[in-house]
């Protein structure tokens, strides 16, 4: 089983519906979100996901959960005639950033955790086998 780093950015990327899966999680709903994913070729159901945002902060790891789809593609919000690879993550944790208490990078710089980076360019991104 693989584990893989998705990044999110807010002013980028709005989730209009943030909030309230951050509450729908804490009830043990099950709250899903598509994500890019630039490791699409090694991807698969059952692997490992950590939600890192980045942008504005708080940055930091805000979420994790389970792969739950193989990679698909989709149309690229941005580019015409560009396509992105796409996988489906159910979440078992999110945390509201503005709101609670994140991993943040400054503690993710740390020790052994800072041969990774914590703050990806691409989403889906492996984690090292070393650090999970």
């Amino acid at each position: 089983m693989g584990t893989y780093l998705f990044s999110w950015n807010p002013t980028k990327w709005p989730w209009k519906t943030y909030e309230q899966s951050v509450v729908e999680v804490l009830k043990g709903a099950s709250v899903t979100k598509n994500m890019r994913c630039i490791n699409y070729k090694n991807i698969k159901p059952g692997d490992r996901a950590f939600l890192t945002k980045v942008g504005t902060p708080p940055r930091g790891i805000i979420g994790s959960g389970t792969v739950t789809t193989l990679p698909f593609e989709s149309p690229h919000k941005q580019a015409a005639n560009k396509i992105v690879h796409l996988v489906t993550i159910k979440f078992d944790v999110l945390l509201d950033a503005y709101k609670e208490p994140i991993l943040t990078n400054d503690i993710l710089k740390l020790g052994n955790l800072s041969a990774q980076n914590w703050s990806p360019q691409s989403s889906g991104i492996s984690i090292r086998p070393a650090l999970v």
